[in-house]
């Protein structure tokens, strides 16, 4: 046989044993099937509402559940509120004797974010860090003073995301609120 007979012999043979090659991985490349839905937020009446607010979304309270501020901060169904919930952020509320319930809190923010910071920037209040997440400290500015006072703050830096948390110390005093930094996911 002459060399370009051989030479296309060669190919129409390995084309032929490509072909099947093809076939399936064309099929393995076929359009997936279609999503189901997200799955959905917590249904209304599936949760206890604190005012006007709605159920909070189970991404943020993924990072952090209402039973780890029982746990942590020594609260109970019998001094839970209720929670407000938005995109991004919960408010659990609760009932501390001789304060108003709007100020009685624990709220949790996390959104998704391509640029996590390591740690907080805030040009207010410095912050301490405790084991994985970072506390607020003290202030920088006798303006921030009563914030700090009222409320303690913690960080903690995700993939993606980072979580928020500022709580009430009539509710989480600033050691619960260091038992409460081990629950942020």
């Amino acid at each position: 046989m002459k060399p370009t007979r051989i030479i296309l012999a060669s190919s129409v043979f390995v084309a032929a044993l490509a072909v099947p090659v093809l076939i399936h991985q064309t099929a393995t490349f076929a359009a997936p099937p279609a999503p189901s839905a997200a799955a959905p937020a917590a249904p209304a009446g599936n949760c206890k509402t604190f005012g006007a607010g709605k159920c909070c979304s189970p991404d943020v309270t993924l990072h952090l559940a209402k039973e780890a501020i029982y746990a942590a901060c020594g609260e109970s169904d019998a001094t839970f509120l209720g929670e407000a919930g938005s995109k991004e952020t919960c408010k659990f509320h609760f009932q501390v004797a001789g304060e108003k319930s709007e100020e009685t809190f624990v709220q949790v923010y996390a959104p998704a974010v391509k640029e996590v910071l390591d740690k907080p920037t805030d040009p207010f209040l410095s912050y301490k860090k405790v084991g994985k997440v970072w506390m607020t400290d003290k202030s920088k500015s006798p303006k921030a003073a009563a914030m700090a006072a009222n409320n303690t703050g913690l960080y903690l830096p995700g993939r993606g995301y980072f979580v928020s948390v500022m709580a009430s110390n009539k509710v989480c005093t600033k050691a619960e609120a260091v038992n409460l930094s081990k629950s942020m996911k």
